[in-house]
């Protein structure tokens, strides 16, 4: 009788195996599932901190942390696990090693903004003698590495002369150091100084503002040649050995060079990806799944910059092995920080069957007192039933309750020890006069306002009550203020004129001092900014920012203003509406990647022009990457008219921080079972742009699935300008590998009777 058993159940195992040829088995004890959670897709990030990253995992619906089998836990990927894989507070616990990639590349260094060059304002002293006829002459020889003085008789006929012959010289100007700058890979991306090669580092000249010359580059330093007189200038004070006399002068006649650094980078960046699966037992019974997420701060731990952290700690409570949601008669939230007595509690009286809170907290700066400062917070999630549940054990229960532990970490970089310290007593001293001090430009435009400040004045034994002006030449009054405003007239060109301060102090006591401005001609100085998106088919912003004097206001109808494609795109693709004419803003789209340049012109009332350009990148619209997660295997269930049920999670994401508008979901199956799909046609069975769904299939097989993924703009942009072809898309066939795509529907193995 036992050999005739067995040989049925050998039959019966045969006939089903026969039936389903690609039926994989699994020793998985009875009742229990297997599940899979996905790493977010994660590439790109740039420094030592990110090497090795922590992911707190969200588990799948249905599933609770104790439910799930530690020792089944397995990461799937390119990365290198650190450590164990745990369960923490409802989430899966998991550090990766990142995937290190590096990168070499040339970079620019800036005194700011992409676009901001560091200035440098060297020049030479040309100095007049007591004969009014005669000028001496300052030249820097390079190859003795000193200034050299020579005399060069007038050419002009005033007496005494107005302006130095023509001559040619040379001066020298030394760079910043390069860790001044601001390092860019390109306008969006700047790239820390840790990472510029300092061999690769050079100086990039560019050319004289508003004037002709040549600049070398010698040990380290610029060289420039021009012409004096140049047409920047300044009053000078002579040297005490100089001959005295009644003309002789001092002028000190400079220019003004741009430059930036260029140098080579090299980045290594860091990728993280894959999935965790594990074995878990579903709950058969009511079962409560409590989980605690930090919202804020974010990054933990994180940096002390103010006078408090602001924490915000979600509580969530899943209720599964359990359906009657009528008899639901409560959610119960408590949060307190741990060691207090009194708790925050909050309630929500919906009968579903998951539901959180968020709870607020602060920790005041003074509690921080070292790098390593950690606040633990205690949560609470509670249900509780209208009737009594009964359970499996025979006994019955009326509520059901999640207890989870949560910290964050604060640290300061720099802290110092405070120490109590003893105060002394000061002895107050008697009739210290106050002291005077002065803030004002040393050059200021004809025609424009320009503030003096006396209030850094201060008295050693008492308090200012007075301030008395001096400001001869100068329109406008200050009065008995600490501050106001002045100005010159354009006849005052090229005059210096005295500004003096006395103040009174509480004892009548009185201090003075003075200052002198020179008056410089009215110019205007034409500017312009883009701001906006400076990316492919965004709107961006073109603000005309030039100045002039208040007195000597630039004229709109003189401005003019241009917009031309240096590289990468074309004229015809800078689009905006109306003219450029009178320019204050525009709206203004690229359609494609490149160089661009604006120019601008303006000119004020007093007859003074200036001109001005910038160059400016407009970086490519970035595809999406396409992703989804979804189970390798699927069983069909007789309880729900044999269907096979494939869950599917969308990780995709923009790049560039655009919106992913549109999602369509296709398969195919592999009906002939050749292996191949490349014969089978693709089915659409859902266009409405969902993240998280379910594909119900009935025939055993394997399946491939395609997501293709549209774009929607993420920045503002110009819709009289864009087409539906302009939206970026994407499938999951370019970004993807084939087997992440494929699910396989089984049947599930037969459950044998070995009676008879």
């Amino acid at each position: 009788m036992r050999k005739k058993k067995l040989l049925i159940s050998a039959l019966i195992i045969v006939l089903c195996l026969g039936l389903m040829p690609n039926m994989i088995y699994s020793a998985q004890a009875e009742g229990t599932k297997q599940g899979s959670v996905s790493v977010p897709v994660t590439i790109g990030l740039t420094g030592s901190n990110n090497s090795a990253k922590t992911f707190y995992l969200d588990l799948p619906s249905g599933v609770t942390g104790p439910a799930i089998k530690t020792g089944t836990l397995k990461y799937n990927g390119n990365n290198s696990v650190v450590g164990s894989i745990t369960v923490e507070n409802g989430k899966i616990k998991v550090i990766l090693q990142g995937n290190a990639k590096d990168e070499t590349f040339s970079v620019t260094g800036t005194a700011g903004g992409y676009e901001d060059a560091f200035k440098t304002t060297p020049g030479n002293s040309i100095w007049r003698y007591a004969d009014g006829r005669r000028w001496q002459i300052n030249d820097y020889k390079d190859d003795m590495g000193v200034n050299e003085s020579y005399n060069r008789n007038a050419t002009d006929s005033s007496m005494p002369s107005n302006e130095p012959p023509k001559t040619t010289v040379s001066t020298k100007a030394d760079p910043v150091n390069p860790n001044q700058a601001t390092w860019y890979r390109d306008a969006m991306t700047p790239v820390p100084y840790s990472s510029v090669i300092q061999s690769s580092i050079k100086l990039d000249p560019k050319g004289l503002i508003g004037y002709q010359g040549t600049t070398g580059i010698s040990k380290g330093r610029f060289v420039i040649t021009y012409q004096v007189p140049s047409p920047q200038q300044r009053p000078e004070q002579v040297s005490d050995n100089f001959p005295k006399g009644q003309w002789v002068e001092g002028r000190l006649y400079y220019i003004t060079l741009p430059y930036y650094f260029t140098a080579t980078a090299k980045l290594t960046s860091y990728s993280y990806a894959g999935n965790v699966t594990f074995d878990y037992s579903p709950p058969t019974e009511p079962t409560l799944n409590g989980t605690a997420t930090l919202e804020k701060p974010s990054p933990n731990p994180t940096k002390l910059d103010s006078n408090k952290v602001e924490v915000k700690i979600n509580v969530k409570g899943d209720l599964l092995g359990y359906t009657d949601t009528s008899n639901i008669e409560e959610w119960v939230f408590y949060a307190k920080e741990k060691g207090k007595t009194s708790a925050d509690m909050k309630k929500d009286y919906n009968k579903v069957l998951a539901t959180s809170k968020s709870f607020d907290f602060e920790i005041p700066a003074s509690r921080v007192t070292s790098d390593n400062f950690k606040q633990d917070y205690s949560l609470t999630v509670v249900v509780r039933f209208k009737k009594s549940v009964p359970t499996k054990a025979g006994k019955t229960i009326t509520s059901l309750e999640q207890s989870m532990d949560l910290s964050v970490g604060v640290y300061i970089v720099g802290n110092p020890v405070s120490y109590p310290t003893v105060p002394s007593t000061p002895t107050k001293p008697e009739g210290k006069p106050p002291i005077a001090r002065i803030s004002a430009p040393k050059y200021v435009k004809a025609g424009n306002d320009m503030l003096v400040n006396g209030g850094a004045s201060s008295d050693p034994d008492g308090y200012i009550t007075d301030y008395a002006w001096g400001t001869h030449g100068a329109q406008g009054d200050i009065g008995n203020n600490s501050r106001g405003y002045i100005w010159y007239t354009r006849e005052q060109v090229g005059q210096t004129f005295p500004i003096a301060l006395t103040v009174v102090d509480n004892d009548g006591l009185i201090g003075s001092t003075s200052t002198e401005v020179t008056v410089i001609e009215p110019t205007p100085d034409a500017s312009l900014q883009i701001s906006g998106s400076l990316k492919q088919n965004r709107k961006a912003i073109l603000i005309n920012s030039s100045q002039s004097p208040t007195r000597f206001p630039i004229i709109k109808e003189k401005t003019r203003v241009t917009l031309s494609a240096i590289s990468g795109g074309t004229n015809a693709d800078i689009k905006y509406v109306g003219s450029l004419t009178e320019l204050e803003s525009k709206d203004v789209l690229f359609k494609k990647p490149g160089k661009y340049r604006a120019t601008i012109h303006v000119e004020n009332t007093a007859g003074y022009g200036a001109d001005s350009e910038i160059t400016f990148d407009i970086v490519p619209d970035e595809l999406p990457f396409a992703y989804f997660n979804i189970p390798g295997k699927v069983y069909r269930d007789s309880s729900n008219w044999n269907k096979a049920v494939v869950s599917i999670d969308d990780m995709s994401f923009s790049p560039d921080k655009d919106n992913i508008g549109r999602r369509i979901w296709k398969y195919r199956y592999d009906s002939n079972n050749n292996g191949s799909f490349t014969d089978e046609v693709w089915v659409t069975f859902n266009d409405e742009n969902k993240s998280r769904l379910n594909l119900e299939l009935y025939q055993v097989g394997r399946y491939e699935i395609r997501l293709t993924v549209i774009e929607e703009f993420g920045q503002a942009t110009i819709e009289d300008f864009v087409t539906d072809n302009d939206r970026q898309r994407n499938n999951s066939d370019n970004t993807q590998n084939v087997i992440e795509r494929i699910v396989e529907v089984n049947n599930r193995a037969p459950e044998v009777d070995w009676d008879l």
